[in-house]
This record gives C-alpha cells, structure tokens and sequence, in this order.
C-alpha cells in the first residue's frame, strides 16, 4: 500500500524550512471532507495549531474535552512524529566550517541594510559591435540593483523618478565582471536617494577599476499607485552620514534642476554662434534621425507591470547610438548620460517610440537628444511623454584618443534651436561636473561665480560643510566653560569646530547668524559686510572687509557666496554656508589684500524650543596652517573670544527679532 505524505514547510530568510511529514489519511479521509463518524454525520475533528511548536496544524477530537491547554504536545504532533526535538521547527542540521564563516562574515558585511551587491560577467550576448558591454546592457544592470535596494528599504514596489548625471569613465569588455554596489542614501516622505557604484573585475589580471557613480530617486509606490510614506533611514558609518547630509542638497538641485536649465540655455542661446571649422566633413542633422517602436512585452516588464525603467534606457541608447554612427559612420562610445526625470509610466502592450538626433557635433564629442513616447493601441492619436535625455559620444580611435567628428548642419526653426542650446548645455555640463563632482580639495579657492554654475556653486557650497560636519575624527583641543574647541586634520587641512549651547530657538539663531551685514556686532575680524547680490532666497553675496591684517600689512577683503538651508527633516541642523567666489564686478583692490575660505559656516541644532547648541566650523587654507599652527594657544582664545561674543550678541538680539517677526 502507497502512503503519501504532505510536505510542510515555511519560508524563512533566503530559503525554506522543512517543517515535517504528515501522512495525508490524518488529513483527508477517501470520501471527502475530515474523518468522519460511521453515520457519516458531522465532522469529528478540530483542526487547531499545536499548542506546544506553534507550527503544525493538529487534527483534535471533538470528544477530546476540554481542548489540549497551552504548553502540551500532543503524540501525534508530526513535527515530534518524524524525530525532530520538542519545540523545534527544523530538523538537526550540522554545519562545516566554511558555511559559518560564510554566514559570519554575511552577518558583518552588510552595516547598510539596504545595500545590495550585484556581479555580472559580461558574455557575448551583452556586448556591442566592439566587443565591449552594451551601455544599455549597463543601464539595465544599474537599475534593477537601484530598484532592489529602493524596495529592501520601502518593503513595497518601487518605481525609478529621475537619475542623476552619469559619466562613464571606462568601457568593459568580454570576459571582465561588472561589479555594482546600491544602497539608500536617504529617505524622503515619499521618495528616497539610492547611490549606485559601478566598477569592473578583470578576472585574469585582478585589476579593478571604477566605471561609474550615479545617484536615482525612486518613489515608493502602494496600491493602486497611491504614495507611500517611508520610514526615515540612520546612517551608521562615516561615508553614510555624508551622503546621508549631502542627498537633502541634491534632492534640493533637482527639484529645481528643469527651471534652471530653461533659464540658462534663454541666457545662453541668444550669444551662441553657428560654429565654423576649415576643412571638416558637413553632414545635415537630418541625416542622423532615428525612430523606432517597440512593444512592450512581459519579459520588459518589471516585477509590477511597469515597463523596467532600465529597458527604457536601454531602448534609448539603442536609437542615440544609431543617430551618433549615422554621423560619424563609425562605432562610437557613451561617454555621459545628462539627468533625466520620468514623466510617467508604461504597461505591458504599450508601443514606445523613440526619437533620436544628433543636436551638435562640436570637436571631439557630440550630443545626441532621445525622446520616448508611448501610446496603448495600434491606432490611438494621443501619446504619452514618457522621458527625454541628452547623451554625448565620442568616437575613439586605435589609441582610445576621440577622434575629430564631422560638423552638423541643423535644420531652420527647431533644428537650429536645438542646436543652440546643445552649445549651451554643453557649457553648464562642464560647470556641473567641475563644481559638483570635484572633490573638495581640487575646486580652486575661489571660483568665478556666474548664471550658469550658480546652482552647482551653492550646492557645493553646502555639501562642503555637511562633509566637515559628518567628520568622525574630531578631537578636542580646548574647553572653557561652555565653548568646546575641537579640531581635524585631514589631507592637508586643518579643521576647527567651536560649538556651544545658546539660551535661544534654533530658528532665531538661524536668522541671525545667516545675516553677514551684522557679523561685525560680534566678530572683531569683520569690519563691515555689503551685500553685493541676492542670488536667490537662500543664496546671496557679499564684499566683506576685515580688520585682520596681512602679511603685506594690509586689510584683506573678501568675497563670500553665503548659502543658508532649513532642516530637510527632524534631526538636521539649520545651515549656513561660506565660501569664496569671484566677481567681475568686484575685483581685487590695491588698498586690500584678497582673501579667500574654502570652507566654513554655522549649523544649528534645536535642543529644545528654548535651547540650541550652536557650532562654527572652518577649514583652514593652507596659507593659514604656519599661523596656526605657531599660534595655537592664542588662537584657541581668540575663538573662545569671539564665541562668546556671539553669544551675548544673540541672547541680545532675539527679543528684537520675535518683535520684528510679529511685525510682519
């Protein structure tokens, strides 16, 4: 006779756990329904869950009364019935060695639980005509570790809102690993940032090396596609507190990035020239459109019904790099991904289009504009705009050097217009990325502020500070009674923090200390501040003369882009950032020796309605390190001085200002 048995089992972590074996005649009886009574009358059994390994349902007699109590096992428990301890779950399992150092060192890895790693090998099937991985193959990659990490955050789907600029430094080959690293930098009300780092493995040689860092925001999505809220993530480590701090500025760059764009290129695109170069081969743009359809298909849909954002990008790239060899009639090479925002989903059965043309071709790179559309039935007029993005190629040569490209003559009316503002946003992507992806140490001094890098200049401006401020290697230099002098060295800077707690809101403080034309009340060093331009509401400059004199014996004067920044959420600090710019308007004096900050400023933190702790941090340029560092008895007392100062000037002033306030 034939047994059979029911397998019981849960999922739990990564795997399943093999719960027992039930005979299935304990179950079911042959003529339907539970064991029945020889009348065939009402069913004589109680299904409940074993009171002692609250796992396996158990079949009670109804004439067992009363019921078995909490803690009792009964013998035909089958998770007892096949051997297995009182109260356990899963059978015995033994271990080697390397599976609990493997599960050891899973356990300490990861001290983001939102990070997720991903390891491709690049194969044939990945690969473009030269042998390398497909960037669209790339993006595809890049994406699904993003969604991942996103969703290991939200606990819900997760859908990709924008990515940020993407510079690809290095082309992968056949045979090499594309290692990608994602986690959530920080979480929004609805939405949150996920870093992505993108290296690859040479496998024969060991060789690593950096291919990408790009940063996505995707939002959470529930049913029905209503917003989710998410819970707020702690960074635990240095690098994340960073990014964590830093990711509010970013979000803060993007929201007003479309703004920002359309108000450069109408300042930029009036003075731009059709350029002219002696000898080189014309191509009408024309020549180089593309359009292509697809049809969304389940395998290009994700785990939601959404077409994968990834595929999107792919399909994009795929029409760009058409448009960029119908120029060049060469195979080229992605070199940059502008940001792009998604302006609305796609299903399974909608028919994408995508449109592609090359806008400019300036000496060794060219620009190549991608729009996609979708509409849902083979004859519907209307169409969706789903995303637009600008990619620049280059075509390398044997060396790997780009190549002089072919000049692209743009149509009348939107082709020269296009064309333009190509020549314009060329021009604010050189800003951005000087600014934005320079670290802090290779941005000059000063640097020229104008419209077009404003917003990358206050941005680095503030994330500046925030990385100083996430530092986790200060140590105390001095404390007098409640002025705390700290200090860091670090790449060849030296760092001071003062910091204090002020019988004052947080917010009072804030509106003080972000004003630099009332330093001088407090600061001995200042001795007046004008303000030259009001930037923006948060953003202004200023022509600061100081009382310190240099070593030419003359005052110095200043030129100081001041940004100041509301929390973001509970816990950030109120910030107010300095740093250096220059101004044609303003240039050096023969009566002032010019100097210059790289990094300093004022974060606030409320520690209750009534009190803040208060902190001044500076960056020390190197010309001011043989002061200090001769001086530093002095120079603790002369800030100790000046913090104290600060004090009485804020407890002063805090009654005006509510006064004021109320006025309004």
């Amino acid at each position: 006779m034939l047994s059979f048995f029911w397998l019981r089992a849960s999922a739990k972590g990564s795997g399943l756990r093999f719960l027992g074996l039930v005979p299935l005649s304990a179950l079911w009886n042959p003529d339907g329904g539970h064991e029945m009574c020889s009348q065939k009358g009402s069913c004589r059994y109680l299904t409940v869950p074993c009171p002692h390994c609250a796992v396996c349902p158990l079949l009670v007699p109804t004439w067992a009364q009363p019921l078995p109590p909490p803690g009792a096992h009964l013998s035909h428990c089958p998770v007892e019935a096949v051997g297995f301890p009182k109260g356990s779950t899963s059978p015995p399992c033994t271990q080697d060695a390397g599976e609990q150092q493997e599960e050891a060192a899973g356990a300490m890895g990861g001290h983001n639980p939102t990070e997720v790693q991903m390891s491709q090998l690049v194969l044939p099937c990945h690969s473009n005509q030269r042998g390398e991985l497909s960037a669209g193959q790339l993006l595809k990659w890049i994406d699904t570790a993003a969604c991942l990490s996103a969703e290991r955050h939200a606990g819900c789907p997760c859908v990709t809102a924008s990515m940020d600029d993407i510079y690809f430094e290095h082309t992968i080959s056949v045979g090499q690993v594309v290692n990608i690293k994602a986690k959530v930098n920080r979480a929004f009300n609805s939405s949150m940032e996920v870093g992505i780092q993108v290296s690859y493995e040479d496998l024969c040689s060991g060789k690593h090396c950096s291919i990408c860092k790009a940063y996505a925001t995707f939002v959470a999505q529930g049913p029905l596609g209503t917003k989710v809220k998410l819970k707020p993530l702690t960074p635990q480590t240095e690098e994340e507190k960073i990014e964590h701090s830093i990711a509010a500025e970013r979000r803060r760059m993007r929201l007003v990035h479309k703004d920002t764009i359309k108000d450069l290129l109408t300042r930029s695109t009036s003075n731009t020239e059709m350029e002219t170069r002696d000898g080189s081969v014309v191509v009408p743009a024309e020549k180089t459109r593309v359009e292509s359809v697809e049809l969304v298909l389940p395998p290009h849909a994700n785990h939601q019904g959404n077409t994968f954002g990834g595929q999107i990008m792919a399909w994009m790239e795929n029409v760009a790099t058409i448009a960029a060899s119908r120029l060049c009639h060469a195979h080229p090479t992605l070199r940059a991904i502008e940001m792009f925002h998604f302006r609305g989903p796609s299903q399974v059965g909608d028919r994408l289009v995508l449109k592609a043309i090359v806008n400019n071709a300036f000496k060794n790179s060219m620009e190549v504009g991608v729009c996609t559309e979708a509409y849902d039935q083979e004859m519907s007029v209307s169409r969706r705009h789903i995303n637009s993005a600008f990619m620049t190629f280059v075509v390398l040569d044997e060396e790997g050097r780009p190549r002089t490209l072919p000049m692209v003559v743009p149509q009348p009316g939107d082709g020269e217009r296009r064309y333009r503002e190509a020549s314009a946003r060329k021009k604010i992507r050189l800003d951005r990325k000087y600014v934005v992806s320079c670290k802090q140490t290779e941005v000059p001094l000063s640097v020229p502020w104008d419209q077009s890098n404003k917003v990358y200049l206050s941005y680095n401006n503030v994330s500046a500070l925030k990385t100083l401020v996430a530092k986790a290697n200060w140590v105390l230099a001095r404390e007098k009674e409640k002025v705390q002098i700290y200090t860091l060295e670090e790449d060849k800077f030296l760092s001071f923090r003062i910091e204090m707690s002020v019988h004052i809101s947080a917010s009072q403080a804030f509106s003080l200390l972000s004003d630099l034309r009332r330093r001088h009340e407090w600061d001995s060093h200042y001795e007046s501040a004008e303000l030259v331009q009001q930037v923006d509401e948060d953003d202004a400059i200023y022509h600061v003369l100081s009382q310190t004199l240099s070593c030419e014996n003359k005052p110095q004067d200043f030129v100081i882009l001041a940004s100041r920044r509301k929390p973001c959420s509970r816990g950030d600090p109120y910030v107010v950032a300095f740093r250096s710019v220059t101004l044609p308007t303003h240039p050096p004096s023969t009566n002032y020796t010019r100097g210059e900050t790289l990094c300093s400023g004022f974060c606030v933190w409320p520690q209750s309605e009534e009190m803040s702790k208060v902190a001044y941090y500076n960056q020390a340029t190197p010309g001011y390190l043989n002061y200090v560092t001769t001086n530093v008895v002095g120079l603790s007392s002369n800030f100790c001085a000046t913090f104290e100062a600060c004090e009485k000037f804020l407890l002063k002033n805090k009654d005006d200002l509510i006064a004021r306030l109320q006025d309004l």
